[in-house]
């Protein structure tokens, strides 16, 4: 068999639509496993955070939040990344040298960059609301969470409540752009492994056969169980990596008074050592490869029904 082609970008409703499936599944499964993370990080300390009572605190902002972060995500992660390609859909793998896969990581590492300053528009006040809710703040409910934000209008100004909402946006953005920059060209790599792999043997990692669409139609692509692991060894590097920059988002979200990331990491380290920057490490990794699998696999599989359907439905006419 020839070398698998490289599959075009999923049109912007498939990437909507999968990308707001997907971030609505995994954040619904994995919600326990997050609030424990959120608890260990906690400057108060697990227990007295909650410890393991009412782990589905605040999971009524994560409902909310879920599919349009998710959805922005993909929309702008597709939408750039075909932007900056400059390889045709038909370009075979065996003729693409070391510099153009260098060119396609940077290219994905860019989209992965510019989807999660997207998404953080729509996941930040979010995540504030869950956090605080699911360390007991305000009551322990997402709703309570945020009207104790909003009740501060009358002290601070819509100016203040935003910013409130808003907090920790940099670190956020500091902690998401470098887990995105190493599990998305991770995760894609590893998908150009697997279709170079089955256009080879016609098989699967899974022994599955060879789909025949994918993110543009009538191209080799890998299923959901594949891209699946593949989004969990990914999603469990970069998570592992990046503890730290959660550690100090968690602190800053859940402090009572505004801080700076440099303030907190400084306050941190003269107190407690380096021990704390990695508290919630086998959590978060867990979380997040069982996520990665979820997350990326449901996106996988949404994308390739919808566009086995668009194909179907285009050879139809």
């Amino acid at each position: 068999m020839a070398a698998a082609s490289i599959p075009t970008p999923p049109p912007f409703q498939t990437a909507l639509l999968a990308g707001g499936l997907a971030g609505t599944t995994v954040d619904l499964s994995l919600f326990p496993l997050d609030t424990l993370k959120t608890r260990l990080q906690s400057s108060q300390g697990f227990f007295a955070s909650g410890g393991f009572r009412g782990i589905y605190r605040g999971v009524g902002s994560a409902l909310v939040g879920s599919a349009p972060g998710a959805a922005f995500f993909f929309c702008t992660y597709e939408a750039t990344k075909s932007a900056l390609s400059s390889s045709s859909s038909s370009t075979s793998t065996s003729s693409i040298s070391t510099t153009t896969k260098t060119r396609q990581a940077l290219e994905h590492m860019a989209a992965a960059s510019a989807g999660e300053i997207a998404a953080c528009a729509v996941r930040v006040p979010t995540e504030v609301v869950k956090q605080r809710a699911q360390a007991g703040q305000h009551g322990g409910s997402s709703w309570a969470s945020l009207r104790h934000i909003l009740a501060q209008r009358r002290a601070v100004g819509v100016a203040g409540v935003w910013m409130e909402l808003y907090r920790g946006w940099a670190a956020t953005v500091l902690r998401e752009v470098p887990f995105t920059v190493l599990q998305f060209p991770l995760w894609e790599a590893l998908k150009a492994w697997g279709r170079d792999r089955r256009a080879r043997t016609g098989k699967g990692l899974f022994g599955d056969s060879e789909h025949p669409v994918g993110g543009g139609g009538g191209i080799s692509e890998v299923g959901a169980a594949e891209s699946g692991l593949y989004g969990s060894i990914a999603g469990g590097i970069a998570a592992g990596v990046t503890t730290p920059l959660d550690v100090l988002k968690t602190r800053i979200m859940l402090s009572a008074q505004r801080e700076s990331m440099v303030r907190v990491a400084r306050t941190i380290l003269k107190e407690h050592g380096i021990r704390p920057f990695f508290a919630g490490i086998g959590p978060r990794v867990m979380w997040i490869s069982i996520g990665g699998a979820i997350f990326l696999g449901s996106y996988q599989w949404t994308v390739n029904a919808l566009e086995e359907r668009r194909l179907k439905r285009r050879l139809a006419v």
